[in-house]
């Protein structure tokens, strides 16, 4: 057993190389604890030291207080023991003494005197240490900004500028952010793009940097005509900021640009999404008035674009009733805005009574007149959930239309919803319909317990309607015409089969159909079509269109079933073209025939057809169906090539999904892949972010957090995120390798690698690969990834000039012709030939780009043969053989004809060879190229 003080050191190395977060948090109170139990002050003061900082990055601001104080306190009584600065790479007391008056004045309940007092007590204490004063003018500074005074934040701000940065100054990029938010608010908006276009440009960035500066410039970028900029700077702000409570503020700054920017739909799913972060940290007050205001402009332009009665999700939680008040079930956003605006004041009043100023209401008056400001800048995350051509029925008769439509598709969850509505029509048939209804959907949902204790009410009905004959047949059957699938029930309706011939028609059809059903359970299709004929004819003989067409769409999955795809697409044409379609039945066989035709990769005429089946479906109110029906349109149009219309219907299917329950993970991976395809790589990344982070706390398989972890890192590369991607590559590498998928995981380590050698981290490259070469090899069947890893690794080697290389070389030449690859043969002697040039082997060089370009000519690939002929010309020309180039750049240019590009390149540099040569004339035809 480890001995408590090795303990102790163990847990305080783990501390300092573990990320902040709640993993860390928990690391930090152990060693707190432990400290406690050994009785060892001077333990203990190393682990609150980190305490004080964790709870600052963490937004627990009741424990960071009293960790200071504790820390501060031994200090002072003996320096020695108890030294400022621990040096281990955090914060030191002297430091930490800039987060206490800014906690302190983050809530109302701390007076203007103590506030004060903290701060001369931070400037005796420099004084006393012999330190700059560049941190005591910032905590100054930011305490009058804070406080409403702004012509002392101003002179401070100015004073701040001239005194000499030291070692307890903010960094680079806070200070800068600093200002940046303060030019800001006080219209200064060149300024403050100005300060944080420097932070980005000088790779500054810190705890909560750059996600806080570009938060704070997303209204100056709306105001300077800058949407495109200020789009980039609030999907990166946000993505960077959305998993930590502690920034509120941030996130409030992004909703309001949500709302801003003709986002409402996103700016709602935001407030859903961090509403709950009002009850993380109680004594930071102060973001908490930023939040509410924030929360309640957003709720006020959801209610502008007509949705004031979307429901809000979250909002009702206990922990909020301190802001919000008592409500009765969920808030909508209307309602929820007036009492987010109501909190909002009411806080801003008591900082303000403290402060003897007006800063919180000036802050208050700043956001509402935001009402009268608008910019068009679309972000597609989020949409709402809306079923425009749906109608409330207004009596029990038309109730009942609507319960046999959602019946008929098949919304066993709608219509069960439906029924009660529908139960006080007088026509007793319809009353013995609605319980049929009733009782076939509780088998369909295994509750036959409750279906059993309904028979004897069903039955009542029919006798009621003057139906005895089926009064007495469920009489005699319980359950087996409801779809009961047991022996006794298929034994029951056989032997009641046998003797039909005494039945009403509409009874017979009943007991064929049942059977029918238990047939195609039984994976039995052509039994099933049997009794589906026989039912077919029964219901004729009895007048019921409406059963008549069910029995069709149990023979047409009955011959789907078969496998014979050609019949049933007839059938379905020929069904869809009646005029005696319900809507729920035309509904179900437009979803059918979209999954037939995309099954056929008729995938646009596949997706037009589920496109259909979710405009009546929302006539019909059916939410949970719609949302299904809306996915799959989704994966039609996304296999149809046009990932545009695919993502329009995936983000109705997220906030259907968001709204009624169901695979939100599922759906927004899809749309994220959609986005991903449809090229806004930005909002992909932040979508399968947050699929990540949902799969992860729903401890889903390794391989498939893998999956999204590995488009995540995609969309972070397209979208110029390249150091996340770096960290995103290997953190799928690692899920792929605890899923032993050695081919996928080889592959993340691959993608890894190109990153990091565009940026000349060609060592770590060369690891990676190399790591990915012998995982790769475990996956001998993967044969596209085996190449692709060595043809990769070859060419990292080749650029080191390690001679490696051309084993590798060989080793893919030998797998492409082993396989038929064309393509790939070409393209890897033309890394052979691009490697032998970086030897100095010239002459082999340019025989291995001239065979690479013969063999891309061979498959039409006029653009790559172009490519390897340019190279090759380039190599003669630099050895002092430009008449031997002339051909060669010429070829170059006949496979440039379609690669504008390619063209123009080849002609500039066969011009300037040409002129060395003397070929005036020539040269001049061959640039005249450049113009055409």
């Amino acid at each position: 057993m480890t001995r408590p003080k090795k303990r102790f050191t163990q847990l305080i190395e783990e501390i300092d190389r573990t990320p902040w977060g709640p993993a860390e948090q928990a690391l930090v109170a152990d060693a707190v604890a432990l400290a406690v139990e050994l009785g060892d002050e001077r333990l203990e003061y190393e682990a609150r030291m980190r305490q004080t900082a964790s709870a600052n990055m963490n937004g627990a601001t009741d424990v960071m207080l009293n960790s200071f104080a504790w820390c501060l306190a031994r200090h002072d009584a003996d320096p020695q023991r108890f030294p400022a600065d621990l040096e281990y790479g955090g914060a030191d007391l002297m430091w930490q003494f800039k987060w206490m008056a800014s906690s302190l004045r983050s809530s109302p309940a701390f007076s203007v005197e103590q506030i004060a007092a903290v701060l001369d007590d931070m400037e005796t204490h420099y004084r006393t240490a012999g330190l700059g004063m560049s941190g005591v003018l910032t905590a100054r500074f930011e305490d009058a900004w804070d406080a409403g005074r702004i012509d002392d934040a101003e002179a401070l701000r100015v004073q701040l500028e001239a005194t000499p940065r030291d070692d307890h100054s903010h960094c680079d990029a806070c200070g800068r952010s600093q200002f940046a938010g303060f030019f800001a608010e006080t219209d200064r908006d060149a300024e403050a793009i100005r300060l944080v276009e420097e932070m980005l440009e000088g790779g500054f960035s810190c705890g909560e940097e750059p996600e806080h500066a570009l938060s704070r410039v997303l209204v100056p970028y709306l105001r300077a005509g800058r949407l495109d900029e200020a789009k980039s700077a609030h999907l990166r702000s946000y993505r960077l900021a959305k998993d930590n409570p502690d920034n509120l503020r941030i996130v409030a700054n992004n909703i309001v640009f949500s709302a801003l920017t003709g986002n409402e739909a996103r700016a709602l799913a935001q407030v859903e999404r961090h509403i709950a972060w009002l009850a993380h940290d109680g004594l930071n007050v102060d973001a908490h008035f930023a939040a509410l205001a924030a929360f309640a402009f957003a709720l006020d332009r959801v209610t502008a674009a007509g949705h004031g009665d979307a429901p809000v999700r979250g909002a009702d939680s206990p922990s909020l009733i301190a802001f919000f008040g008592e409500h009765d079930g969920a808030w909508g956003a209307a309602e929820l805005a007036a009492a987010a605006w109501g909190a909002a004041e009411r806080i801003g009043s008591q900082f303000d009574r403290r402060d003897g100023t007006e800063g919180h209401a000036r802050s208050l008056a700043r956001m509402r007149a935001l009402a009268d400001e608008h910019y068009d800048v679309p972000i597609r995350s989020d949409a709402f959930a809306t079923t425009p051509d749906s109608a409330t029925p207004g009596d029990p008769d038309a109730w009942f239309d609507r319960v046999m439509d959602l019946a008929q598709f098949g919304a066993e969850h709608e219509t069960l919803q439906a029924l009660p509505h529908a139960l006080a029509v007088e026509d007793r048939s319809k009353v013995a319909q609605l319980m049929s209804m009733r009782l076939g959907i509780l088998i369909a949902l295994d509750r036959a317990d409750e279906a059993a204790d309904l028979l004897p009410a069903r039955i009542d009905a029919l006798r009621a309607a003057g139906l005895d004959a089926q009064a007495d047949l469920e009489q005699r059957v319980g359950l087996a015409t409801f779809g009961l699938n047991t022996a006794d029930a298929a034994a029951a309706l056989e032997d009641e089969l046998a003797n039909a011939e005494s039945l009403p028609a509409w009874s017979r059809g009943d007991i064929a159909i049942s059977r029918a059903s238990l047939h195609m359970q039984a994976d039995e299709p052509d039994a099933a079509l049997d009794m589906a004929e026989i039912a077919a004819r029964a219901f004729a003989d009895a007048d019921d269109v409406r059963l008549s067409n069910t029995t069709t769409l149990v023979a047409i999955a009955a011959v789907l079933q078969k496998g014979d795809i050609e019949a049933a697409s007839a059938l379905l044409d020929r069904f869809l073209a009646q005029d005696d379609l319900s809507v729920g039945h035309r509904a179900q066989a437009l979803q059918t025939r979209a999954r037939v035709r995309g099954g056929s990769e008729d995938y646009a005429r596949g997706a037009a057809d589920a496109d259909e089946a979710s405009r009546l479906l929302a006539g019909l109110g059916a939410t949970t169906a719609l949302a299904t029906a809306h996915l799959l349109a989704g994966a039609l149009w996304e296999d149809a090539g046009d990932p545009e219309k695919a993502v329009a219907r995936y983000r109705v299917t997220s906030r259907l999904v968001a709204q009624e329950g169901g695979d939100q993970a599922g759906a927004d991976f899809r749309l994220a892949r959609a986005m991903l395809a449809a090229g806004d790589a930005e909002v992909a990344a932040e979508l399968f972010g947050q699929v990540l982070e949902r799969e992860e706390q729903a401890d889903v398989p390794a391989a498939s957090r893998a999956m999204t972890a590995s488009l995540l890192a995609r969309s972070l590369g397209s979208a110029g995120e390249f150091g996340q991607a770096v960290g995103a590559y290997g953190y799928a590498a690692d899920l792929f390798g605890e899923a032993e998928e050695h081919a996928d995981q080889a592959m993340a380590l691959t993608e890894r690698a190109k990153i990091l050698a565009r940026f000349d981290e060609h060592d770590d490259a060369i690891e990676s690969l190399e790591a990915a070469s012998e995982i790769v090899r475990k996956a001998p069947e993967a044969v596209g990834a085996l190449a692709d890893v060595l043809h990769n690794l070859g060419q990292a080697y080749g650029a080191k000039q390690d001679d490696r290389a051309f084993a590798l070389f060989d080793e893919v030449a030998a797998l492409a012709q082993e396989h038929e690859a064309g393509w790939l043969l070409a393209d890897v002697t033309d890394s052979r030939g691009r490697v032998l040039a970086q030897f100095g082997r010239i002459d082999e060089a340019v025989a291995a780009a001239l065979t690479a370009a013969d063999g891309f000519a061979a498959i039409g690939d006029a653009g790559s043969a172009g490519g390897s002929e340019l190279f090759a010309a380039r190599l003669l020309a630099g050895d002092d053989r430009a008449a031997d180039a002339v051909p060669v750049y010429r070829s170059a240019l006949e496979h440039a004809v379609e690669h504008a590009p390619l063209r123009q390149v080849s002609a500039l540099e066969l011009g300037n060879v040409l002129e060395s040569l003397g070929r005036q004339v020539e040269a001049a035809e061959v640039r005249a190229l450049i113009e055409s």
